[in-house]
């Protein structure tokens, strides 16, 4: 009985101690484009790229994504979706809420083809905004 004691301390301590080691992940961005549906429900085309520079940040240990725009966006990430690769992209998706409460999926692609540009997908049923980023 005694060793049983011990060992679910030993447990309890074990577990206590351990830490989990979630990364922080932080982008710049160099331009965005906007494609919105239409009154039909169909898509239009990709707004002209725009320069912006911005910081968002990824971090995995409060599950969220902030856009740090004139006005903060923020994504908190439920669901973290299997990467994706393929010959010409590598594709990180998460399921999110925003700010607003309102379901959307963020996406970060890395296209292998492109020297390896890294682009924020941020999907809406209405709308997608683009981000080019780059590691900082």
């Amino acid at each position: 009985m005694g060793k049983i004691k011990l060992y679910i301390v030993l447990l309890f301590l074990g577990l206590g101690l351990q830490q989990s080691y979630g990364q922080n992940y932080k982008f710049k961005t160099s331009g965005f484009s906007v494609l919105e549906k239409n009154e039909k429900g169909k898509w239009g085309k990709w707004s002209d790229l725009k320069l912006v520079n911005l910081l968002i940040s990824l971090d995995t240990d409060k599950n969220r994504i902030v856009v740090y725009s004139q006005v903060i966006q923020l994504f908190d990430i439920i669901v973290y979706q299997p990467t994706e690769e393929n010959d010409t992209d590598i594709v990180y998706s998460f399921t999110c809420k925003d700010n607003n409460g309102d379901d959307c999926t963020l996406s970060i692609i890395t296209r292998k083809n492109q020297d390896n540009r890294k682009q924020l997908y941020i999907n809406y049923n209405d709308r997608i905004i683009v981000y080019n980023i780059f590691n900082m």
